[in-house]
């Protein structure tokens, strides 16, 4: 029998706190971010967090490359996944962002394991392509400007190892891929991706009804 919780704010807290491992510079930043007003919903959910440290830990993820990192939260939860020696690259619009973002990874003691680079994400990736060898990345993580899925999301795939994974956020979009009545762009181009990931013979994917929607790809 298919059987789906709806998600209270009560229920929430409950998972929180019995399923998400915290840390101090974590929860500041989901704090600290919460004050931000109608912005805080750029912020993935600890539950999500915690769910992306382990699917990292489990494919021994050494190095990771996210696309949009407004406050820092998901990079930091990321990086505090990964061996002493392993890295994760940001790619950030908003140099405000990248900035508050750098302090709370200083906060936490792995500034020396985040790069963020500031400028539009699609330049930015294609920078990476050219610098060989590719292949670098062991996990990948998509949460940025929507109509530039398609284009984050071919060049994250080209930068993963075999057997890396990439996640793309938001793939429900607040239910608006299911209305047939929602016609504008950014919901139009995440019901184009999900179809297209979902016949991509390079990858196998898993849509997740984790905070957003999580589509979660495996690099074949």
């Amino acid at each position: 029998m298919h059987k789906t919780v709806a998600m209270s704010d009560r229920l929430l807290d409950y998972v929180v706190a019995n399923g998400v491992r915290g840390h101090p510079v974590l929860d500041k930043i989901r704090r600290e971010t919460a004050a931000l007003g109608d912005l805080a919903v750029m912020q993935i959910p600890a539950d999500q967090g915690a769910f992306m440290q382990l699917l990292a830990r489990s494919i021994g993820a050494r190095r990771a490359i996210e696309v949009g990192t407004f406050t820092g939260y998901s990079a930091l939860a990321v990086a505090l996944a990964l061996p002493a020696d392993g890295g994760v690259t940001c790619c950030e619009l908003n140099p405000d962002y990248a900035a508050k973002a750098r302090s709370y990874w200083a906060e936490a003691g792995v500034a020396d394991r985040i790069e963020v680079r500031v400028g539009p994400a699609a330049e930015t990736l294609e920078r990476i392509l050219r610098a060989p060898p590719p292949g670098l990345y062991d996990f990948a993580f998509i949460d940025a400007d929507k109509t530039g899925y398609p284009v984050y999301y071919e060049r994250c795939l080209a930068l993963l190892r075999p057997g890396g994974l990439l996640l793309l956020d938001n793939m429900l979009w607040s239910g608006k891929v299911a209305d047939p009545d929602a016609r504008d762009e950014s919901t139009e181009t995440i019901r184009a991706l999900t179809r297209r990931i979902h016949e991509d013979a390079r990858v196998d994917a898993c849509l997740l009804t984790v905070a957003d929607g999580l589509l979660l790809c495996r690099k074949r």
